[in-house]
């Protein structure tokens, strides 16, 4: 679904990203974590199409985002790709209805009536429907990223990339969006990308981790082969030490 080969990135002379492969199979969830700064949201955006590696290459479901000469050709290939961002990114003048029927009328130009009923369907599906009038700025951040997330999904998309979503939420709606993505996970069978640095609570979304440090995957496996890594930058982190050789900046 989505393959990273060889990827480098910098800014001048900072090495964010330096030769990262990572792959994502259909109906499979990936992990992408490590501490603040080390690249996971630039490999969110490289993904995306929004920064050009480099080098290396991208492909999501075969075809080079990398080599889109324009950003039609890119809207084309990450169609198949809904998207949670940090702060779910609604429109803010919008109800959570018209937030949610956004992409059915600006991308898929549906018929009202059918627009109507999906957006009806979805409400019910994620428990929205109580909410389905009020404005962003009416919603908790939890609900905000149900409504996200329920807007990503009404395009009924393959790939699902979540840009740490429980960022901003108390421990109890963090463990509430976690679950929501099993539960979608489950109805809507899409694969999924997930950057984040919340340990152990990414883990039990995923069926794959890779740790990103140093510009490069440090190890990469299911959570339980990471909880008994042996490496040191793998368990300092995994602990939340200060002592090892990730240094605080």
């Amino acid at each position: 679904m989505i393959s990273v080969e060889g990827v480098h990135k910098s800014f001048g002379r900072q090495i964010v990203l330096d030769g990262v492969s990572l792959q994502v199979q259909p109906h499979e969830i990936l992990a992408v974590v490590g501490p603040s700064g080390v690249g996971k949201s630039v490999l969110l955006k490289l993904i995306m199409g929004i920064l050009q590696p480099d080098r290396g290459c991208i492909t999501i479901k075969g075809e080079s985002i990398c080599e889109a000469c324009s950003e039609g050709r890119r809207n084309k290939i990450r169609a198949c790709c809904g998207v949670l961002f940090q702060s779910a990114a609604l429109f803010d003048s919008l109800t959570v209805f018209d937030n949610i029927a956004f992409p059915l009328r600006e991308e898929k130009h549906l018929p009202r009536d059918e627009v109507n009923q999906r957006v009806l369907d979805m409400l019910e599906a994620l428990s929205l429907k109580k909410y389905a009038f009020r404005y962003p700025e009416q919603l908790s951040m939890g609900i905000r990223k149900r409504v996200g997330m329920a807007r990503a999904l009404v395009r009924e998309p393959e790939i699902f990339l979540f840009d740490e979503p429980n960022t901003g939420l108390d421990p109890m709606d963090g463990q509430e969006v976690y679950e929501l993505i099993n539960d979608c996970r489950k109805k809507w069978k899409f694969a999924g990308l997930v950057i984040s640095h919340e340990i152990p609570e990414v883990f039990q979304v995923s069926d794959r981790v890779a740790m990103l440090w140093n510009g490069k995957v440090v190890e990469e496996g299911p959570p339980a082969q990471l909880i008994k890594s042996t490496n040191p930058i793998v368990q300092q982190f995994l602990k939340g030490k200060t002592d090892g050789p990730i240094r605080i900046q």
